[in-house]
C-alpha cells in the first residue's frame, strides 16, 4: 500500500484518527443489530407483513455485500479520507431518511442508501488506520483496539434498540446515528489527513453492476415468492434472470484484467471451501437473528425492551470470544476450530428449534450463547484460511471477498428462512411452528457445513515467523499479512 506523503505539521493525531475510525465502524456495526430489536414495532406501526420486514433488512445487507469490494478500491484510488467522509455523510443522511419514512417503501429506500454509505465507510475506515501506522506492530495494536471498540456496537445493538424503540418508537434507532455522523464529519474534515494508493486497480463497474443484479433478482424471487406464488411468471422470471445474469457475471469477470472477483482464486481448495463455509455462516447467523426478537415478542409475549435484552447472550458471546479465535486457530489449525465452531453453532440452532412459548428463559439463553460462541470461533479462522490460500499481495482482496460472501449468505438467509416461515404459516401452522422450522433449517445447514469443512478444509497452519492474526474491518475477520488491510472489512 502506498500512501501519499503528509506534511509533518498537518499529520493527524493518531489518537484522533483511531477515535474517528472506531466511531464510524461502531455506527455501522450498531446498525447491524439495532434494527432487529425494532422489527416488531415496525411491523405494527407500518402495517407490514413478514415480506416487508425482510426487505428492510436485506435492502441494507444486499448493498453492503455487493459494493464492499468496490468501496475499498474507491478509497485507495480516490482518497481514503474523501471516501470515508462521503460514506459517513451518505450513511447519516440515509439514517434521517429512514427515521422520517412514512411507509415501508421509503424505509427500504433509506436502507439502500445506508448500505451504500456503509460500503464506502467500512473499508475506508480501515485503510485510513493502516496508512497512518506503517510499522506492522503499531498497526496490529491500532487495529486490535479499533476492532475491539467498534465490535461493542454488535453487543450494544439489541439493548439500545430495545430501549429506544420502547421509549420513542422505531424511528429513534436511526436518529441515534445523526449526532454520531455530525461529530465524525466535523472532526474528520478538520483532523484527518488524506492518503491514497496511486497503483490501486481500476473500478470493475460491469462486475459490480452485474453482481448487484444477480443477488437482487435471486433475493426478490425468494422474498416475494411466498406472497406472489412460487409458480407465478414474475417469480419464475426473477429466478431465470438471476441465472442469466450470473452467467454474464462469470463471463465478464473471466475476461477482465482486473476483475472485482478473480475466478482463478477459486482454484485453491482452501479458498473455495472457506468461502462456501462463510456463506453458510452469514446465512445461518443473520437469517436466524432476524427472527429472535419476533420470537420473544410474538411467541413468548416479551416487551420489545425485554426481547432486546434476551437476545444479548449471542452478541456478547461473539464479542468476547472473537478476539481469541485467531490465536486458537494459529495453534490448533483452521480445520479443527472451524469444524468445532460450526458444529456448536449448528447444535445451538437445532436446540433453539425446540423452544416453545412456555419455555423459560433459563432454558433459552444458553442456546443463544452456544450459537454465538460457535460462530465467533468460526468467523476469524475462515477469513484467515481464505487469506492464507492466496499470495500476500492479494491478502486484502481475499479478506474482502470473505466478508462479501458472508454478507451474501446473510441476504439469502433472511430470504430463505423467511420463505420457510411463510410456507409453514400458509399451510396452517402457527408462527411458533414456523419459527422453529426456520431455526431447525439453519441448524441443519450449519451442521452440513461442519461436515464439509471437516472433510475438505486443509490442515493449514500460519507459517512460522509470520505475523499473528489480527482483526480486519469486519469484527469477525482477521488478516495475517501486512498487505491484507486496505480493502478488507
Amino acid at each position: 500500500m502506498t500512501a501519499s506523503p503528509v506534511a509533518a505539521g498537518s499529520r493527524p493525531s493518531r489518537s484522533v484518527l483511531l477515535t474517528v475510525t472506531c466511531l464510524g465502524q461502531f455506527m455501522v456495526l450498531l446498525d447491524n443489530t439495532i434494527v432487529g430489536a425494532a422489527l416488531p414495532d415496525m411491523q405494527h406501526r407500518l402495517h407490514t407483513q413478514l415480506t416487508g420486514l425482510q426487505w428492510i433488512v436485506d435492502a441494507y445487507v444486499l448493498l453492503v455485500a455487493m459494493l464492499l469490494l468496490s468501496g475499498g478500491v474507491f478509497a485507495d484510488r480516490f482518497g481514503r479520507k474523501r471516501v470515508y467522509l462521503t460514506g459517513v455523510a451518505v450513511f447519516t443522511a440515509a439514517s434521517l431518511v429512514c427515521s422520517l419514512a412514512p411507509s415501508v417503501g421509503w424505509l427500504i429506500v433509506g436502507r439502500v442508501l445506508q448500505g451504500v454509505g456503509a460500503a464506502a465507510l467500512a473499508p475506508a475506515s480501515l485503510a485510513l488506520l493502516a496508512a497512518a501506522h506503517p510499522v506492522p506492530q503499531d498497526r496490529m495494536k491500532a487495529i486490535g483496539l479499533w476492532a475491539g471498540f467498534s465490535g461493542i456496537g454488535l453487543a450494544a445493538g439489541p439493548v439500545a434498540g430495545g430501549v429506544l424503540t420502547e421509549a420513542f418508537g422505531w424511528p429513534a434507532i436511526f436518529l441515534v446515528n445523526l449526532p454520531i455522523g455530525v461529530v465524525l464529519l466535523l472532526v474528520g474534515l478538520r483532523h484527518l489527513g488524506e492518503s491514497r494508493n496511486p497503483s490501486a486497480p481500476t473500478i470493475d463497474i460491469p462486475g459490480t453492476v452485474l453482481s448487484v443484479l444477480v443477488v437482487g433478482a435471486l433475493t426478490y424471487g425468494l422474498i416475494e415468492g411466498g406472497a406472489r406464488g412460487w409458480t407465478s411468471p414474475v417469480i419464475l422470471g426473477s429466478f431465470a434472470a438471476a441465472v442469466i445474469l450470473l452467467a454474464a457475471f462469470v463471463a465478464v469477470e473471466a475476461r477482465r484484467s482486473a476483475p472485482m472477483l478473480p475466478l482463478r482464486l477459486f482454484g485453491q481448495r482452501l479458498f473455495t471451501v472457506s468461502n462456501i463455509a462463510m456463506v453458510v455462516v452469514g446465512f445461518a447467523l443473520m437469517g436466524s437473528s432476524f427472527f429472535f426478537s419476533q420470537f420473544f415478542v410474538y411467541v413468548q409475549g416479551s416487551s420489545i425492551l425485554r426481547a432486546g435484552l434476551q437476545t444479548l447472550p449471542l452478541s456478547l458471546a461473539m464479542v468476547i470470544v472473537s478476539p481469541y479465535a485467531g490465536r486458537i486457530a494459529a495453534r490448533y489449525g483452521f480445520r479443527i476450530l472451524v469444524t468445532t465452531g460450526l458444529a456448536l453453532a449448528g447444535l445451538g440452532l437445532l436446540a433453539l428449534g425446540t423452544v416453545h412459548a412456555d419455555t423459560g428463559y433459563g432454558n433459552v439463553w444458553w442456546r443463544l450463547g452456544a450459537v454465538g460462541i460457535g460462530f465467533a470461533l468460526t468467523l476469524s479462522p475462515l477469513t484467515a484460511a481464505a487469506i492464507q490460500a492466496v499470495s500476500p499481495q492479494e491478502g486484502g482482496l481475499a479478506s474482502g471477498i470473505s466478508s462479501t460472501t458472508r454478507q451474501i449468505g446473510a441476504v439469502l438467509g433472511v430470504a430463505v428462512l423467511g420463505a420457510i416461515v411463510r410456507a409453514r404459516q400458509s399451510g396452517g401452522a402457527s408462527l411458533e411452528t414456523g419459527l422453529d422450522s426456520a431455526f431447525l433449517a439453519a441448524g441443519a445447514v450449519t451442521l452440513s457445513a461442519a461436515v464439509l469443512t471437516g472433510l475438505w478444509l486443509a490442515r493449514s497452519e500460519p507459517a512460522k515467523g509470520s505475523a499473528a492474526p489480527r482483526r480486519s474491518a469486519d469484527p469477525g475477520a482477521v488478516t495475517t499479512s501486512d498487505e491484507a488491510t486496505a480493502n478488507s472489512r
